[in-house]
């Protein structure tokens, strides 16, 4: 499966049509972070490459939500069928959460004081960090769900979303 999002019209039933956040663990999040969530569910609803393994194909309605430290992906047919559950621990994903917030704060922090090309170096750190966790995620769902890994980025973003309690 390469990197990319497959422009195969067969493949277009493998796709992530609607997405729904869980946030009833969110609490009151910033204008920034706010602005991801928004961007991210935008993106991903544009352009995504979604198969859960063993399915015959969508389009899908992905519910994501954070219960008991475990990620799930409540995954359902556009008529709100079931169509399965997938449930990913969140402890492998806790230090690299944890990381890309501080590196969050201190680029948002920079937007309004650094230089640009401090701006640049800590957006490089950013963006690295958001690659790992977008590959962690990847990884933990290889052979339970298939993404790009434009997906996958997606995902790890509002996963990071979810992951804030105030």
């Amino acid at each position: 499966m390469p990197d990319s999002t497959p422009s195969d019209p067969t493949l277009e039933a493998f796709r992530i049509a609607d997405l729904i956040l869980d946030e009833r663990t969110v609490v009151r999040r910033g204008p920034d972070v706010e602005h991801e969530r928004k961007v991210a569910i935008f993106d991903l609803l544009e352009e995504n490459f979604f198969r859960p393994n063993g399915s015959e194909g969508g389009p899908y309605v992905l519910h994501l939500a954070i219960e008991e430290n475990r990620l799930v992906f409540d995954i359902r047919t556009e008529s709100d069928a079931p169509h399965g559950k997938v449930i990913l621990s969140l402890t492998p994903f806790r230090k690299i959460v944890k990381d890309y917030f501080l590196i969050c704060e201190s680029y948002y922090e920079a937007i309004r004081n650094a230089t640009p090309s401090q701006i640049e170096s800590i957006d490089m750190g950013r963006r690295g960090l958001h690659n790992e966790g977008s590959q962690l995620l990847k990884d933990r769902l290889d052979g339970k769900i298939e993404m790009d890994f434009d997906t996958a980025r997606r995902l790890f973003t509002l996963l990071c979303v979810l992951h804030i309690k105030g």
